[in-house]
């Protein structure tokens, strides 16, 4: 809200002429920062130009402000689009109907280049305060400023955020406002038909609103956090066991052991989950023929599950080996030299020394790695596809190994019910976001910004 003396600060610059503009001076006792912040929150730039001085940094300014005022009847009409998300032609041809999705796309891109507006408009207008601060100091107005100074880390990380803000926050926000949709197969594909606004009918829909996909949401989603749980502590267990093994026990060619271990982690998880799906075949699986038997490896959905963890163990195990391996070599010989000084048996350094050193640095790895297995496609795809089928994945299309992320591939690209994909990656997001960023403010870099 402007107040009475603004407003006659205002009548007084529009009765200004040029010359008189130019004549303009600047107190140095800090009373002409309310001028300069009101010219500036006037039109972009203003106050660089009529009392700063800078031509050059105003005139960009301005003429970010120019261009932006250009594009506001564009503006409003995707914003319009972004609230309606088109409406149905069924009498045009499909090419010349409206697509909700570009719309909803263009809309976030709108709303995104508004924000970076609105940023840039406060930092002109504070940029102007710090030029006449600097003002009141020094008693000069500089010009040109050197790069060296505050400008360069803006504008050499101006790309870099653009980038991020258009490649990677866009198609986020996208992907949530997708929740609030009901873009899905068969009624709502564009172009041939509109997407609507729904609300949070999905969210509805899954969370006891439909019995069958609250049944299915539920069965998936204890299972991919039992799948998680499972993957990561039986693979740390035998990677710290074999870890410890091979370096306290007395074995030969250690060396030869421990390049044995690493293959499976060297292999590509993609080629190993294959060959695994092909040997434990029910029908014609090396494994069945060697045994002679017929046991439905990958046809139980029980079975399935204990044969994706037993897999993922076979390939998992060798990251954690190496990890405790390294941990367990950063520890001081010191210590295990005075503890056995003391009496203590080779059981009793690994369960009061070695275990804990290792838990308290490996900790955090293994906890993102826990969030990293909620989100693990390739074990579970390319060893299963999400299957066997169990009763209700004719309606839901989530298999009887699916976990979440599987589920998502599914009902996007095999039944095109993308509101129902989305919901589930906003759950995911909601729930693994808060563990990653507690993971990343425990580090020592984001503490004490080292590394």
């Amino acid at each position: 809200m402007l107040t009475a003396a603004d407003l006659v600060l205002l009548n007084q610059l529009s009765s200004l002429s040029l010359s008189e503009v130019y004549k303009m001076k600047l107190e140095r006792d800090g009373s002409s920062k309310g001028k300069i912040t009101l010219a500036s929150i006037l039109f972009m730039g203003m106050g660089h130009i009529l009392y700063l001085k800078q031509y050059i940094k105003g005139a960009a300014y301005a003429f970010i402000e120019i261009l932006f005022l250009c594009s506001i009847p564009a503006i409003i009409t995707k914003l319009i689009n972004l609230v309606t998300l088109g409406s149905p032609q069924p009498d045009l041809p499909v090419k010349e109907r409206s697509n909700s999705v570009f719309m909803l796309i263009d809309g976030i891109l709108v709303i995104m280049i508004i924000a970076i507006f609105l940023i840039l408009y406060f930092m002109s207008v504070k940029n102007a305060q710090e030029e006449y601060r600097q003002y009141c100091l020094w008693g000069t107005l500089k010009r040109k400023r050197n790069m060296s100074g505050k400008t360069f880390p803006v504008v050499g990380m101006a790309p870099a955020v653009l980038l991020v803000v258009f490649f990677v926050l866009t198609p986020l926000v996208f992907s949530a406002c997708v929740a609030f949709t009901n873009y899905s197969s068969p009624e709502h594909i564009p172009p041939n038909s509109t997407v609507d606004w729904v609300g949070l009918d999905n969210f509805v829909t899954l969370f006891g609103g439909d019995t069958t996909w609250t049944a299915a949401f539920g069965r998936v989603a204890l299972w991919t956090l039992i799948w998680a749980f499972s993957a990561t502590i039986i693979c740390f267990s035998v990677g710290l066991l074999l870890a410890v093994v091979l370096k306290e026990a007395k074995i030969r060619f250690k060396r030869v052991f421990r390049t044995l271990f690493i293959l499976p982690y060297a292999v590509p998880s993609v080629v190993s989950m294959l060959v695994w799906a092909n040997l434990l075949n029910g029908s014609f699986g090396i494994v069945n023929r060697t045994l002679h038997q017929t046991i439905p490896w990958l046809s139980d959905p029980t079975l399935a599950k204990f044969t994706c963890v037993l897999i993922n163990l076979w390939g998992g195990f060798p990251y954690y080996m190496l990890l405790v391996t390294g941990t367990m070599t950063s520890i001081s010989e010191d210590v295990f030299e005075a503890a056995k000084i003391d009496g203590a048996s080779s059981a009793q350094i690994v369960k009061r020394i070695t275990l804990p050193l290792v838990l308290y640095q490996t900790m955090p790895l293994l906890i993102m790695g826990f969030t990293s297995n909620i989100n693990n496609f390739g074990a579970i795809y390319f060893l299963t596809q999400g299957m066997p089928y169990v009763a209700d994945s004719t309606t839901t299309n989530a298999g009887g190994t699916d976990i979440l992320v599987t589920w998502i591939y599914n009902l996007t690209m095999n039944a095109l019910k993308y509101n129902y994909a989305s919901v589930i990656a906003v759950l995911i997001f909601v729930f693994i976001a808060p563990f990653a960023i507690w993971n990343f403010r425990r580090t020592k870099a984001y503490k004490e910004g080292e590394l």
